[in-house]
């Protein structure tokens, strides 16, 4: 497979628009970082304040270790803060704060693409861990003249829930950030010279998650083809 043109030639878009992706983000964040933001709040300051005036202080914010760990966890409805952005008085912790929030907001809404990504997490984990697996055995086996096609499928359908969950976690992502422009700006957290530094941050971050979606639709179309699901058997 390592050294297929097809799967060469599938993957450089996804490589390619990964790279890029994490050299937008690294940078946006690097240069937005270094900005204090003119309210002086920091992200776990404003974090707290958007939960509270949504009717959400029951969610605690918490700060966690890791670069650039943050997330919401809607299982034990928590939000988690990285170091950088739980301390920092920077325009780019504040977008990335007020981004968490807005999952928060989106699971007190019911958010529909937020409840299928939760519920596809145990699904599309299972297939990450044991697609390849299968796909391997698989491909041995009827190397070996001993049939395990059909093991291979089956690889290839549980690597269909990963992509699966990177396609539902794209509307997630950008809404939470749509979400998360509009409620600083509104709540003047932010000046409007601001928003800009926060919509690069924002917006580079999204394409991570464009990138990371593209790659494994590639992959995928490399197995499906591959193994005779279209195009007829290789």
């Amino acid at each position: 497979m390592i050294f297929d043109p097809l799967y060469i030639i599938l993957l450089i878009p996804g490589v390619l628009l990964a790279s890029w992706a994490s050299l937008k983000v690294n940078h946006a964040f690097r240069k937005y970082s270094r900005i204090p933001a003119q309210s002086r709040l920091s992200g776990a300051q404003v974090a707290r304040l958007i939960l509270d005036r949504n009717g959400l202080s029951d969610v605690p914010v918490e700060r966690v270790t890791g670069h650039l760990s943050d997330h919401y966890d809607p299982k034990a409805r928590r939000l988690r803060l990285s170091p950088e952005v739980h301390d920092s008085f920077s325009i780019a912790a504040q977008g990335i704060a007020a981004h968490e929030a807005g999952h928060a907001l989106q699971h007190q809404a019911a958010y529909a693409p937020l409840q299928l990504r939760s519920a596809l997490v145990p699904i599309a984990g299972f297939g990450s861990r044991f697609a390849w697996i299968l796909i391997m055995i698989g491909l041995v086996m009827a190397s070996a003249g001993t049939g395990g096609l059909m093991i291979a499928k089956l690889g290839v359908l549980l690597f269909a829930t990963t992509v699966l969950f990177t396609l539902v976690t794209l509307p997630v992502e950008f809404n939470a950030s749509t979400r998360a422009k509009a409620i600083l700006t509104q709540q003047g957290m932010i000046t409007i010279q601001e928003k800009s530094g926060v919509d690069a941050v924002l917006n580079a971050a999204a394409m991570t998650y464009v990138a990371g979606a593209v790659t494994a639709v590639l992959q995928l179309l490399y197995w499906v083809v591959r193994l005779g699901l279209i195009g007829g058997d290789d």
